[in-house]
């Protein structure tokens, strides 16, 4: 029977068993469309990819969640990346054919940094009242002007995007899975639609040269229960793209903090340049290697 080759990589990771945890496989040649669903339900992580050949790019990657193909995520690129420059590329510079199109993909090191696709938008129609409750938070704790209000971001894979008045609220997020549940994305390349929610507020006052800090959660939905990711890297382009519909002054960069309340701590970059391009970068540490007979 046929071995295929995994590799186990933390994207966003500072330490060891910090950031998020990716299962790669380095060859997913004779592996159907079932074969690789199933293999990332036996991983159960949040992810897991397949590395396929590309006319169009340097490879081709399949994303899965336990559940569903994907059509772009944010820490599987990045960690999937790292395993093709290391399996194929001989430059710092490769690009990735998924789903949501070819993504560019480049590293200094281990520091990995993506450009993500242009943002589409979707109003969110949601009383600030009824995102508080959906959080687990009073009303006040949720940002509801013409500046700042909730909105569906799509750069590749939708989820809906919300301000909050501060990082304590932030950290006091309790959201109730009865009332995520009715808030879904729009089905797209395959995804089908997701009950989700990303919310972020400013965590320190930065000094004049100091790159300004975020906090942020993200909340979706499993098997009828709430799941927090410990670093979203799709939610943080389309922060970026929440950025741009709400007239950020550009270039803007910042470093955002995510996963502490999952127990994984992620340390996130988020830059958009006077181009309207976003880019969202995050160290790779790769943690083990293997083999599985299917």
């Amino acid at each position: 029977m046929p071995q295929y080759q995994y590799r186990i990589v933390n994207v966003f990771a500072e330490s060891t068993f910090g950031g998020n945890p990716l299962c790669v496989f380095e060859n997913a040649l004779g592996l159907n469309t079932e074969d690789m669903q199933a293999l990332a339900l036996q991983f159960n992580l949040s992810e897991t990819t397949f590395i396929l050949p590309s006319d169009k790019a340097t490879a081709q990657v399949r994303i899965f969640t336990p559940g569903f193909e994907m059509a772009f995520a944010g820490h599987p690129t990045l960690g999937t990346a790292q395993v093709v420059r290391d399996l194929y590329a001989t430059t710092d510079e490769i690009s990735l054919e998924m789903k949501a199109g070819v993504i560019p993909v480049n590293a200094a090191g281990d520091c990995w940094t993506l450009r993500a696709n242009a943002p589409t938008f979707r109003d969110c129609t949601l009383t600030q009242s009824a995102i508080a409750a959906m959080l687990g938070l009073a009303d006040a704790d949720v940002l509801h002007n013409s500046h700042h209000a909730a909105q569906w971001v799509n750069t590749g894979s939708e989820q809906l995007i919300v301000p909050l008045a501060s990082a304590e609220a932030v950290t006091r997020a309790r959201p109730r899975a009865d009332l995520l549940a009715k808030v879904t994305s729009e089905p797209a390349n395959g995804t089908p639609s997701r009950s989700m929610a990303y919310v972020f507020a400013p965590n320190a006052v930065a000094g004049a040269s100091a790159i300004p800090k975020l906090l942020s959660r993200f909340f979706f939905m499993k098997h009828g229960a709430i799941v927090e990711d410990p670093g979203t890297g799709s939610a943080t382009a389309n922060l970026g793209g929440w950025m741009l519909h709400a007239k950020y002054a550009l270039p803007l960069e910042y470093a955002i903090e995510q996963g502490a309340a999952a127990g994984r701590p992620c340390h996130l970059g988020l830059r958009v340049d006077t181009g309207r391009n976003i880019f969202v970068s995050g160290r790779v540490i790769e943690l083990g290697r293997g083999y599985v007979t299917v």
